[in-house]
């Protein structure tokens, strides 16, 4: 009977830990592109040259609730409120609802209590961010193997954002990429144009074979990726 007595007792500390949790969730201020507010998204830009031969690549940050950018932009580098290489061009707002912020190991509401607990636990948005900040600030940046996918990724981890833990530079692309909102009509012009214009040139001066060498260039950029991520994993970590 005590024991039965005590479940019942933990399940409703639980309740009542989620329910404190979720009274913390202010609302959020407006998207404002003009302003690069964009509280609690993940945005994106094209890259200069890279996204000119492959557009699906591109630069990635995590905003705060405030609206403030953050991306690692650089080695022991991270920017702050200035996002590099250009203004935003992708962004989706992600759910802070699905996020799990414990305040202690009972707290916790999603299914990976234990590994969450190891890898590293925020109490709020904000505090997943600064301390994947923290921790970025000592790395070496790589567009192959540690990039600002990996920061994104870092970020969500310590949310257990969807109730996942398995957040890693692929999905953190193909979240922005399949489910984005475009900014507005120019944002799309700057994406596509110069890739466009260096296709155009490409067959122009050197025929069909460019076209076949940017598809295989792309072809190894996503196998790389791809089999880094899930077959290589220690190769592609932070």
């Amino acid at each position: 009977m005590k024991l039965v007595t005590l479940a019942q007792t933990c399940d409703v500390e639980d309740s009542l830990n989620t329910k404190g949790d979720e009274r913390d969730l202010w609302p959020l201020d407006e998207i404002d592109p003009t302003k690069s507010r964009f509280p609690c998204c993940l945005v994106w830009t094209p890259l200069p040259v890279v996204s000119w031969l492959a557009p699906f690549i591109g630069h990635v940050g995590l905003c705060m609730e405030d609206g403030t950018i953050v991306d690692f932009s650089g080695s022991n580098f991270i920017n702050v409120d200035d996002f590099a290489y250009g203004s935003v061009a992708r962004y989706i707002q992600l759910d802070r609802e699905q996020c799990c912020f414990p305040s202690n190991l009972a707290s916790h509401t999603c299914k990976h209590r234990y590994k969450h607990a190891e890898r590293g636990v925020a109490i709020s948005w904000d505090d997943a961010i600064h301390s994947s900040r923290r921790h970025f600030e000592h790395k070496s940046y790589n567009l192959f193997t540690c990039n600002c996918h990996s920061f994104v990724a870092i970020c969500l981890n310590r949310m257990s954002y969807g109730g996942s833990m398995d957040w890693n530079m692929v999905n953190v692309a193909a979240l922005v990429l399949l489910k984005g909102r475009w900014v507005n009509y120019m944002a799309v012009v700057r994406s596509f144009l110069p890739f466009t214009v260096m296709v155009c040139f490409g067959i122009s001066f050197v025929g069909w074979p460019f076209l076949i060498g940017l598809l295989m260039f792309c072809l190894l950029l996503i196998a790389w990726f791809v089999v880094g991520t899930y077959c290589l994993k220690t190769l592609l970590e932070c």
